[in-house]
């Protein structure tokens, strides 16, 4: 039914307006989320995560993928799902609250602002996140990290886990944020030179592997 779905949307129902294109997109990733965090089983949550994906680089107009690169592509390489990379972590206050800000060419400036350390990654990935939160209109919660896979298996300027702004959004439950890493995704610059993205701060970095989601082929 969900391949159903995609196939009936993308690429034959996508608008024609550039805008009005990514805006469906965004409302795609919105709406593939929102069956992610009402998916009870975490793997069936993935499966579907892994395919609605592959259907939007694959065919959508906005696919961060170059048009000359996607009649060829076979979906995007991932670790095996992976349980013990699916964690409930508490948001404590940062110890250091400077902003971040990075440059993103043509778009300017993005000012991150620490909106918490998380509590609970530091036993199985050798050290805890920042969770940062976007400042400007409306806002939204973001995640990127390195770990010990970037620049080998992983994309050297990292993955993100939550981008809120986006629609990237794992949900919460008992007052914790949902921080599966089998759903961390590279950013669009890693598919092409022709976007520029924000990436990682220095010190979002996991000591340890995190060898869940995308990676490199």
């Amino acid at each position: 039914m969900i391949e159903k779905m995609i196939e009936d949307r993308t690429p034959n129902a996508a608008p024609t307006h550039p805008v009005l294109q990514l805006a469906d997109w965004r409302r795609q990733v919105g709406e593939l989320y929102a069956r992610i965090r009402g998916e009870p089983d975490p793997t069936v949550a993935w499966q579907n995560w892994r395919r609605t994906r592959d259907a939007l680089f694959a065919g959508h107009p906005q696919s961060p993928l170059p048009s000359g690169a996607r009649a060829a592509f076979g979906g995007l390489p991932c670790y095996s799902y992976d349980p013990l990379l699916r964690f409930l972590v508490a948001l404590e206050p940062a110890a250091e609250a400077h902003a971040e800000r990075l440059e993103i060419g043509d778009d300017g400036t993005v000012r991150l602002v620490p909106a918490g350390r998380t509590n609970g990654l530091e036993g199985a990935l050798g050290n805890e996140l920042t969770v940062y939160w976007i400042t400007g209109y409306g806002g939204g919660l973001f995640l990127p990290f390195t770990d010990a896979t970037s620049g080998d298996e992983t994309y050297g300027g990292g993955r993100y886990l939550l981008d809120t702004i986006k629609g990237a959004d794992l949900g919460m439950a008992n007052d914790c944020l949902v921080l599966d890493f089998n759903f961390a995704y590279h950013p669009s610059c890693a598919h092409s030179a022709d976007w520029t993205c924000p990436l990682a701060p220095p010190g979002n970095r996991l000591s340890g592997p995190a060898r869940g989601g995308e990676r490199l082929p």
